[in-house]
């Protein structure tokens, strides 16, 4: 081994020891409130502004009762079921359709429908808060201001990124497995769920996660559409957890926000395999 090697060696042992630096001072910027969350949820109510980065003592500990109190309090098991309800069926819809509109665009090359994908990527550039008024408006009009009624609207915000996605990966497949699917008797709706479909599974994994973790979490588009008639976890949380003159149980608060994030947090390690399947094989086929 001569000395350029040994030098670009040491060269390459020492970069990679500084990225793991960086990445390893990165991770501790997001995990550390995510512990300080889960340290003050074994708390009192009394003890947590005091000293929020303590340990728990025999003293400040408060055991489950944190957990016992913010669930009665806020109707967190009724919440949890609406939360979850909207997201599974706000996620199908938006995979299943977003997948199919990606993909007769891209193969159906005219004016009109690269008017609609542009259409579609326009969208994603469109605050919320610039529609929301409308929205809300045109949601009591329709009679969709409802668990069922708000999937529609998490389709409409949420197909732009999921079409995006979905298009520059369509672009990657062969238009041969298409045509040989069609000759073998295949209808288009059959080469899609058939052939299509399971070819996007990764990508749509990568979706499915992206747009679970932001219906899960969303608090804003719940308040203003279904409001406390159906409370989701976020509203839940934020509205029933306020006592009188603006006081809060911040216990119960930080227990309620880690039952949570514990769901997302699952689903996404599940997955996780898969997400990076689905970010390399866009990252190739694109």
């Amino acid at each position: 081994m001569n000395t350029n090697s040994i030098i670009k060696k040491r060269k390459s042992t020492v970069a990679n020891v500084l990225i793991f630096i960086l990445l390893f001072c990165l991770s501790l910027v997001f995990l550390v409130p995510i512990f300080v969350v889960i340290l003050n949820s074994f708390k009192g109510k009394f003890y947590i502004s005091k000293a929020p980065f303590a340990l728990p003592t025999s003293e400040t500990f408060a055991g489950l009762d944190n957990y016992i109190n913010g669930i009665v309090k806020s109707g967190f098991t009724n919440a949890m079921g609406y939360s979850f309800f909207i997201t599974v069926a706000s996620v199908i819809v938006i995979i299943i359709l977003t997948s199919m509109t990606a993909w007769y665009i891209t193969r159906r090359k005219s004016k009109l429908t690269s008017g609609i994908y542009y259409l579609f990527v326009f969208s994603m550039i469109v605050p919320f808060q610039m529609v929301m008024f409308s929205t809300v408006k045109i949601a009591n009009m329709l009679h969709i201001d409802n668990p069922i009624g708000i999937v529609v609207l998490y389709l409409g915000f949420g197909a732009g990124l999921a079409v995006f996605i979905f298009s520059g990966f369509v672009k990657g497949i062969p238009i041969e497995i298409e045509e040989a699917a069609m000759i073998d008797g295949c209808n288009p709706l059959q080469t899609f769920f058939r052939v299509v479909l399971p070819i996007l599974r990764p990508t749509a994994i990568t979706v499915a996660i992206l747009q679970a973790m932001w219906v899960w979490n969303d608090y804003l588009l719940p308040m203003l559409v279904i409001g406390n008639k159906y409370k989701t976890i976020p509203v839940a949380v934020q509205g029933v957890l306020t006592g009188t003159y603006g006081a809060r149980d911040m216990g119960s608060l930080m227990a309620m926000l880690v039952l949570a994030i514990i769901p997302i947090i699952v689903f996404y390690l599940v997955a996780q395999k898969s997400i990076i399947k689905g970010v390399i094989a866009g990252a190739v086929k694109g």
